[in-house]
């Protein structure tokens, strides 16, 4: 009896994620990395999550750093046909399992400008970018050789640079394009401050093409940061904590020498939720149970 190949199946996909869609979170990311790990495994190709980055990077550039775990980097390459464009591991998840990350959904709707229509606006009519095009690769360097050396006041200056030079880039576009709005900026204002009081940085903020805050901290530094975000910024909906510190958050102070006139409080909701998570370790494969499919084919519901 011939068998049937494989590849010759229909295929019945389905795909969660837990953050909000088309609103600067990399949701496209997450969902075409999986996609592709998922195949991947189905299929048992031989490719590494390097030559897998080609492909995912196809449906969105930031999927292709989603392939691995730890800290990535994606190489522009130098092949006009892109085939060198692909994403390398810059250092494990073991590494430096002390870097945490605080995201602040400031919205969860979709943003106005999507990320792939405000890059081919930008590339027809910013100046700044031919500068930022050609600084980026030395932040690059220096970026990775922090990561290497566990120098987090460096990583967190040029992680901060970097974000405002992006968005100063997004203002010189034609129209020019708000990705951050006013608790974005007290979300800066913030983190600025907590750096400046503390006398060197132990927090550094970021933010993709949307309104939405990613602060980076050491597991020792996070805690402060959390109590500093939720006192000017309270949640819309109650903070459950993944990493179980609310204990550490209870106990912690904002440095002494804080400004509170620097920052002002906003009103309950500006802030719609936090999460807080660490580094990860890249895509899983999980057991039939927790899959997202019915044993007949058919998606589960999901609360």
């Amino acid at each position: 009896m011939a068998q049937t190949q494989l590849s010759t199946f229909f295929l019945r996909i389905a795909s969660y994620n837990n953050f909000p869609t088309a609103a600067g979170l990399a949701s496209s990311a997450s969902g075409l990395a999986a996609l592709v790990a998922s195949l991947s495994a189905l299929y048992e190709l031989p490719q590494s999550p390097s030559e897998l980055s080609r492909i995912a990077r196809q449906g969105s550039g930031s999927a292709c750093r989603s392939l691995f775990g730890g800290f990535v980097a994606w190489r522009e390459g130098t092949d006009p046909s892109g085939t060198d464009s692909l994403a390398v591991e810059v250092a494990p998840q073991s590494h430096w399992p002390e870097m945490q990350a605080l995201i602040c959904v400031v919205s969860d709707k979709k943003k106005g400008t999507s990320s792939t229509a405000g890059m081919q606006r930008t590339v027809q009519t910013s100046p700044l970018l031919q500068e930022r095009l050609r600084i980026v690769p030395g932040r690059m360097d220096a970026i990775e050789k922090a990561i290497e050396a566990r120098d987090f006041a460096t990583f967190a200056n040029i992680t901060m640079v970097d974000s405002n030079q992006f968005h100063a880039v997004c203002l010189d576009t034609q129209p020019p394009i708000f990705y951050l709005n006013d608790v974005s900026r007290s979300v800066i204002a913030l983190v600025e401050e907590l750096n400046r009081a503390a006398g060197s940085p132990i927090a550094a903020y970021t933010f993709d093409a949307g309104p939405n805050a990613v602060i980076y901290a050491l597991e020792e530094n996070m805690a402060v940061v959390i109590k500093a975000v939720q006192k000017y910024f309270p949640t819309e909906e109650a903070f459950e904590d993944r990493l179980a510190a609310g204990e550490k958050v209870q106990a912690a102070r904002i440095p002494e020498r804080f400004n509170e006139a620097v920052v002002p409080s906003w009103e309950k909701g500006a802030v719609k939720s936090l999460i807080h998570t660490k580094v990860g370790d890249g895509p899983r494969k999980l057991s039939a149970d927790k899959g997202l499919l019915k044993e007949d084919g058919t998606p589960k519901v999901l609360a």
